[in-house]
């Protein structure tokens, strides 16, 4: 199994949401962060003041799967969140050595 974790832009989470359906992934949990690439963060004028913002809002989108979908999941993500602007986001992948549904005790990829 597979764990893929994705950052990506958050106006881009319902498209990356609805192209993953489409493909059969039925679970993924979904987190709001902060964070900065090689884009720095931004300055802002705000009541003429300005400031700088040094973390940008983020959607990290993480997903359990088989080994077998690993590849059609990324490649999903990467093809839907691409904007082809700075700061599209980094998808990881790593192992997953073990699953469990903790109401039935299932493991392994059933558990997922």
């Amino acid at each position: 199994m597979k764990k893929i974790e994705a950052i990506i832009k958050p106006f881009k989470l319902d498209e990356v949401k609805d192209a993953l359906n489409e493909i059969g992934i039925q679970g993924m949990t979904v987190t709001e962060v902060k964070g900065f690439g090689r884009q720095k963060g931004h300055t802002e004028l705000y009541r003429g003041a300005e400031y700088v913002v040094d973390f940008i809002p983020k959607i990290k989108v993480e997903i359990v799967t088989s080994d077998a979908l690993a590849e059609k999941v990324v490649g999903t993500i990467e093809k839907t969140a691409k904007t082809g602007k700075i700061g599209d986001g980094k998808i990881f992948v790593y192992p997953v050595d073990e699953a469990i549904r903790i109401r039935t005790g299932e493991r392994g990829e059933t558990a997922v």
